[in-house]
């Protein structure tokens, strides 16, 4: 037998699009996905991707006004807008 490879720790985040604000108290939640990674800055990394192409001018739906990523306790512990983007 092999040695025994170490496990890895993996965390659950959500991360989520959001859309434009419509006034409610909820921010529009366009997507949700649930990822299993490393640690924040491999969420953050994914988030980052995933708005990339949620903001492309080819998209036909409503192009995502923001982006959050959410811990497995429910906390907010990242968040990125278009106005956190350069010439945003």
């Amino acid at each position: 037998m092999g040695a025994a490879r170490p496990l890895t720790v993996r965390e659950t985040f959500h991360i989520e699009l959001l859309g434009p604000d419509d006034g409610t108290d909820a921010a529009p939640v366009q997507q949700r996905v649930s990822v299993r990674v490393s640690d924040l800055e491999v969420a953050t990394e994914r988030a980052l991707r995933l708005f990339a192409r949620a903001r492309a001018p080819q998209r036909s739906q409503a192009r995502a006004e923001a982006v959050r990523v959410i811990d497995g306790a429910g906390r907010e512990v990242f968040r990125w807008s278009r106005f956190d983007e350069p010439g945003g």
